[in-house]
């Protein structure tokens, strides 16, 4: 076998990377859903072996080469070796979060049209309960934690062989992930080889200044396993035979706590909504994140007081902090570092984290277009975002024409209102659908985290006739009012807070707040300022 110069083949990732001789050790949180009895740790020949498996499953489930295979399961990483089990069959595996609505999760099913599902008990029980039925969407169900009626389980498939691995064309479908999911169903987004292991696996597996991970490495990552993120984070990683990684299935402290003290990582990468969880818990870490070198933030805006805490954690001379921003249609498209001493600096001026950085040298394009004309605007003027990246992902299932309508020539609108710079770099505004007559979301938002520890999470909802409505979550679901006026006396005017406990806030898989959900649950107006046009 000819060695890879970087992973290319979703299908066969593990055995190349077992071929090529990989001693890296696979650290989990707990054991893995659909191998209970390999325990919380495995190595790379044991994980390309139970992709092998998992592929005679869905042979012997009926899958065959051109096939979509949806995965929707409680979250771990066995949703990538799942979606390496489907690609080594020539199939295209749809990896759908387990947090998604039982309707919206039907809706998304029925644009599949897959040839197998892939879940487990507990989904296929709260969706019956809610009045859905996943199984009808897909020929087949398979239940990888035990039974069901009308659903194939692991016994009736074990023992299948997978045939031969096919290789798709560079160029054609090879994985489909849904988008976050905020201002209503999701989009499902269909990646090729080219786009998601070339471009983007491929870049992280370069031993890049900083952000390569290096040979005595333990990468930590703790994020929705769903997202496309998990499939270019695995391979990047991997790739470069780090020690150790760790995988974090859940933000919750008890399963994460434990999991950070016994397995200290150098690198960590979670979504924004997990360091916020885990930020008010990092005295209860003890040695967990001192050897922290590199925190990776993805996924969604993050707040400067957490980059701070989480900095201040690690026991490193200099540790760095580096924001990524971007699309799951797209990739990362710019990123930036933080250091303590860069966030002293900005401390007291404008928000530090809304400076995205510059777009990736040689990778992809950015610029701020007038929402209307769609004419460019003077440097440094906020408008709606356009990217070029050859990353863009190939399309939308069942909804081709709202994807080609975001493109304009070979310029994709990101639906975010943002600033660049006569240097390239990025200013971060807002969504264009959650667009305020004044300010911004994301800046009230930072802000009060600044001046109002005590909260969790601020979300401020635009109306289209009204002052903005802020939401507050709160760990005993109250606020003194007197101590919110006082917060935000300079800001623009907004409607009396809407206090909330954590739990009451609705999320995505990746922890960003369902706007739209959040919204209706309030009673107030879908209409915004924002036109959603570019959503």
């Amino acid at each position: 076998m000819t060695l890879l110069s970087k992973p290319i083949h979703l299908g066969t990732l593990f055995d190349d990377l077992t071929a090529r001789g990989s001693t890296t050790a696979v650290r989990l949180s707990r054991p893995l859903d659909i191998a209970p009895e390999a325990g919380p740790e495995l190595d790379v020949p044991g994980a390309a072996a139970l992709v092998r498996r998992a592929a005679g499953w869905f042979a012997e489930a009926g899958v065959r080469s051109g096939d979509r295979v949806a995965i929707a399961k409680r979250n771990h990483w066995d949703y990538v070796l799942l979606s390496c089990a489907a690609a080594r069959l020539g199939a295209v595996p749809a990896s759908l979060s387990a947090h998604l609505a039982p309707g919206t999760l039907e809706v998304l099913l029925r644009r599949l049209d897959p040839a197998l599902l892939v879940t487990d008990t507990d989904l296929l029980r709260n969706a019956r309960d809610a009045g859905h039925a996943p199984s009808a969407h897909a020929r087949r169900t398979l239940v990888v934690d035990g039974a069901a009626e009308g659903a194939l389980c692991l016994g009736d498939v074990r023992g299948g062989t997978a045939p031969p691995p096919r290789r798709p064309h560079l160029d054609a479908p090879l994985a489909v992930m849904h988008t976050s999911g905020t201002t209503g169903v999701p989009k499902l987004a269909v990646h090729s080889t080219r786009t998601i292991m070339r471009r983007l696996a491929g870049f992280e597996s370069h031993r890049w200044p900083v952000l390569g991970s290096r040979r005595d490495d333990t990468v930590t990552s703790s994020f929705s396993y769903a997202h496309g993120r998990a499939l270019a984070w695995t391979a990047g990683v991997l790739w470069l035979f780090p020690e150790a990684v760790s995988v974090i299935t859940s933000a919750d402290w008890a399963e994460a706590g434990p999991a950070l003290r016994r397995h200290r990582p150098t690198t960590l990468e979670a979504q924004p909504a997990t360091l916020v969880r885990w930020q008010r818990r990092l005295d209860e870490a003890g040695e967990g994140l001192r050897r922290v070198r590199l925190f990776v933030s993805t996924f969604d805006a993050v707040h400067p007081s957490t980059v701070r805490t989480f900095l201040d954690a690690s026991e490193r001379r200099t540790p760095v902090w580096m924001q990524g921003w971007g699309q799951s249609e797209t990739g990362p498209l710019t990123f930036r570092f933080f250091t303590r001493r860069s966030l002293a600096q900005r401390q007291g001026v404008e928000p530090a984290t809304r400076d995205l950085g510059r777009p990736i040298p040689g990778r992809a394009r950015l610029r701020a277009v007038d929402p209307r004309t769609l004419r460019p605007v003077p440097a440094g003027t906020p408008g709606l975002l356009f990217c070029r990246t050859d990353a863009l992902c190939l399309g939308y299932v069942g909804e081709e024409g709202r994807w080609r309508d975001k493109l304009v020539g070979q310029w994709w609108s990101t639906g975010d209102i943002g600033s660049v710079d006569r240097t390239g770099r990025v200013r971060l505004v807002d969504r264009e659908v959650d667009a305020l007559a004044e300010g911004g979301c994301l800046e009230i938002e930072d802000v009060v985290d600044e001046r109002l520890p005590q909260v969790l999470e601020c979300v401020v909802l635009g109306v289209a006739d009204g002052p903005p409505v802020p939401v507050v979550a709160v760990e005993d679901g109250s606020l003194e009012p007197g101590v919110w006026k006082e917060a935000v006396s300079d800001l623009p005017t907004m409607a009396e807070p809407v206090v909330l406990t954590w739990d009451e806030l609705p999320r995505t898989g990746t922890g960003k707040v369902r706007r739209n959900a959040l919204r209706e649950h309030l009673g107030l107006p879908a209409d915004t300022r924002g036109r959603g046009r570019w959503t």
